[in-house]
């Protein structure tokens, strides 16, 4: 794994981007339809704050999946499915910093006690990992 590799909070893996975060969405909006992953929502939590007179720094939210890979997680622990389809966040910090984050798959694993699904969780960890870094890296 790359070096860029963060985690900011517990369970979730951050990578700075180089790019906006604007710019970042649109290259991991890319990076997914061009491998076949399903785009269940992309929310732009920055509009929604301005719909109700609120400010909030550049923050976009992508509700993502691939059933191949989510359901088998889900027969090993169904309580998973609370996790799942899998999320990406892409958000500027306080500091100006635009930063790409999800859900690391060893922390839903413990989350919800999976067994037998090592396998799919590393394929999953891989995919959000590469997917993340060709979103925010040259």
């Amino acid at each position: 794994m790359s070096s860029s590799i963060m985690y900011a909070q517990e369970g979730i893996t951050t990578i700075q981007s180089d790019f906006s975060v604007e710019e970042t969405a649109n290259r991991l909006e890319k990076v997914l339809t061009d491998n076949g992953i399903t785009i269940f929502n992309k929310i732009d939590h920055r509009q929604g704050a301005s719909g109700v007179d609120m400010e909030l720094s550049p923050t976009i939210l992508f509700i993502i999946g691939n059933p191949k890979l989510g359901t088998p997680v889900m027969q090993c622990a169904q309580t998973a499915a609370i996790d799942l389809p899998q999320k990406m966040l892409i958000w500027e910090n306080s500091e100006g910093v635009v930063q790409v984050g999800y859900n690391n798959p060893e922390y839903l694993k413990k989350r919800h006690s999976v067994t037998g699904c090592d396998e799919v969780l590393k394929k999953i960890d891989d995919a959000l990992h590469n997917f993340s870094e060709s979103a925010a890296k040259e």
